[in-house]
C-alpha cells in the first residue's frame, strides 16, 4: 500500500513546529515532502510557500501544511495560487469547518501562537475531516479568478 503524501513548508518562525509535525506525520505513516526551511535563520516565507503550492497545483501532492509566525503571510502567499484553498487555523474546530465547508487543501498554522499539541490536533482534523459537498461545492467553484486573457 502506497503511503499518503503531504507537503509542508515554513519560514524561520515555524521551523521548530514544522520539525515536530514532520515527525508526527511520519509516525502516522505519511510520506512527507519538506519544502523547508531548514533552520531558524531568518528567511522569507514566500520562498517556501510557492514551491509547496506549485506541487499541489501540479497534482504531485494532494495537500499541505504551511507555517509562519502568525500563519497570515504564508496563507496569503499560498492563496495567490488558483489551485490552492489555504485556511489559517488556530483551533481544531476551525480546521474541521474549513475542510467540511471550504474543502481546504492547505492548512496554515500560526506557529508563534499555538503549541505542538494544538498543532497536531489541528492537523488531525485537517487530515480526517471530509468535504461535505452539496451547497458548498457551488461556492468553491466561484473562488478561482477567471483569466482575463483569451
Amino acid at each position: 500500500m502506497e503511503k499518503q503524501k503531504i507537503g509542508i513548508a515554513s519560514d524561520h518562525a515555524g521551523y521548530q513546529m514544522k520539525e515536530f509535525l514532520v515527525g508526527y506525520l511520519d509516525s502516522l505513516g505519511f510520506d512527507v515532502y519538506d519544502f523547508g526551511t531548514d533552520s531558524e535563520e531568518s528567511v522569507d516565507y514566500p520562498d517556501y510557500a510557492h514551491p509547496l503550492a506549485e506541487a499541489i497545483e501540479k497534482g504531485e501532492l494532494p495537500r499541505g501544511i504551511g507555517l509562519c509566525g502568525s500563519g497570515e503571510g504564508i496563507a496569503m502567499t499560498l492563496n495567490k495560487h488558483q489551485g490552492i484553498r489555504a485556511a489559517l487555523c488556530w483551533t481544531p474546530e476551525i480546521a474541521e469547518l474549513s475542510r467540511r465547508h471550504n474543502d481546504v487543501n492547505v492548512v496554515a498554522l500560526p506557529a508563534r501562537f499555538i503549541d505542538n499539541v494544538t498543532a497536531a490536533a489541528i492537523v488531525d482534523q485537517f487530515l480526517n475531516t471530509p468535504f461535505e459537498g452539496g451547497r458548498h461545492e457551488r461556492r468553491i467553484k466561484k473562488i478561482p479568478v477567471a483569466s482575463s486573457q483569451s
